[in-house]
């Protein structure tokens, strides 16, 4: 071997053994927030255009086997609660760019019948209005919200369009705030969607991410989809215990806003997928939609924050049912992007993962 070959492997050598220890660095940190924050399991990445740079997955499926031997594995699925918005923005601009509907569609536009009984608030609302929590839908950010509902049959498409018809029957958020957030404006967005592609928000999930770009996913709470999975954690009785899968809570009326779960590898997919799209590197959208989802408009998108702050571009979102929490940021200037996961809910826990956030942001 010549002395440029032999440089460039000594090159690559300190590579890796910068990044290992950088890794290990890492995984110290987080194991002391973790101990701090009581929390079980955290897994954590930095992403680029070109590479996952960390990844790292520690800890315990539940908070009662701290004393045996970890048994978290790359394979653990965790909630990403309202971090799922973002994927249905996506499937959002997949369609537009398939010309099936446009960002300013009017609601009323695909179902005229149902004008005459909705508040006429909600008249011009659009799908971008909707998707951007411009369109002054009731939040149902919390539970006493759903309890307070009709009871809605048929299979989850269904109830979906059932509840969707009822939210625009409520009142009509009134304040001048620049965005207010709302679960229910996904739902209802997400019927807009499905009328005009012909099928569900499960199939079209399972087709442009499954099917489309091999990046696997779950409906609904790890551990009510398979054996050995991480459980989610909350506060009883002043106490932080794992979630049982059989407790009655269903998110499904507002599945599209924020019921789906990943593992690391799948979820780092998706976040370098739009990295590379904004970086025009990816072309499974259109450049331009990969642009308009992360900066449609200012302080939230579409299923992404926007906010530009000390001449940074950020793009960020934080998604938590009470059980998971999962914070996601992408640096547009740097195209880079940070996500720390955990298997609790609890302030404590959301805590911790932003100071994990800002550690990996110093490398």
């Amino acid at each position: 071997m010549n002395k440029i070959t032999n440089r460039i492997i000594l090159i690559i050598i300190l590579l890796l053994a910068f990044n290992n220890i950088e890794a290990q660095n890492f995984e110290k940190f987080a194991k002391n927030i973790m101990l701090k924050d009581s929390i079980p399991e955290m897994t954590f990445a930095i992403i680029t255009k070109d590479s996952i740079s960390i990844k790292k997955i520690l800890g315990h499926h539940k908070i009662t086997e701290l004393n045996e031997k970890p048994n978290a594995n790359i394979n653990d699925l965790f909630h990403l609660g309202s971090n799922t918005k973002a994927i249905t923005g996506f499937i959002a601009g997949y369609l537009v760019d398939k010309n099936k509907i446009e960002w300013d569609t009017k609601f009323f536009d695909l179902f005229p019948k149902l004008k005459k009984k909705s508040n006429k608030d909600y008249h011009n609302i659009t799908l971008k209005d909707l998707l951007t929590h411009r369109a002054n839908t009731q939040p149902f950010t919390s539970g006493a919200e759903y309890q307070k509902l009709p009871k809605f049959n048929g299979n989850k498409q269904q109830q979906r369009a059932k509840f969707a018809r009822y939210v625009l029957t409520l009142l009509a958020v009134n304040n001048t705030a620049n965005h207010n957030y709302s679960n229910a404006g996904y739902s209802v967005a997400t019927v807009m969607l499905e009328k005009v592609s012909g099928k569900s928000w499960e199939n079209l999930c399972n087709e442009i991410l499954k099917s489309n770009l091999n990046i696997d996913f779950v409906f609904g709470w790890p551990n009510r989809n398979a054996q050995n999975q991480p459980y989610g954690h909350w506060i009883e009785n002043g106490k932080i215990v794992p979630v049982n899968p059989n407790t009655e809570y269903d998110l499904s009326l507002a599945e599209p806003a924020g019921d789906i779960s990943m593992n690391i590898d799948n979820y780092t997919k998706f976040i370098q997928l739009n990295i590379k799209g904004l970086s025009k590197e990816n072309d499974f959208l259109n450049l331009e939609t990969y642009n308009f989802l992360h900066t449609a408009k200012e302080e939230y998108a579409i299923g992404w924050g926007n906010y530009t702050k000390n001449d940074k571009q950020i793009s960020e979102h934080s998604g938590s049912d009470g059980t998971f929490f999962c914070y996601a940021q992408i640096d547009r200037k740097k195209l880079i992007g940070y996500v720390v996961i955990v298997n609790s809910g609890t302030q404590n826990a959301q805590n911790g993962v932003f100071e994990m956030i800002n550690e990996l942001k110093k490398k």
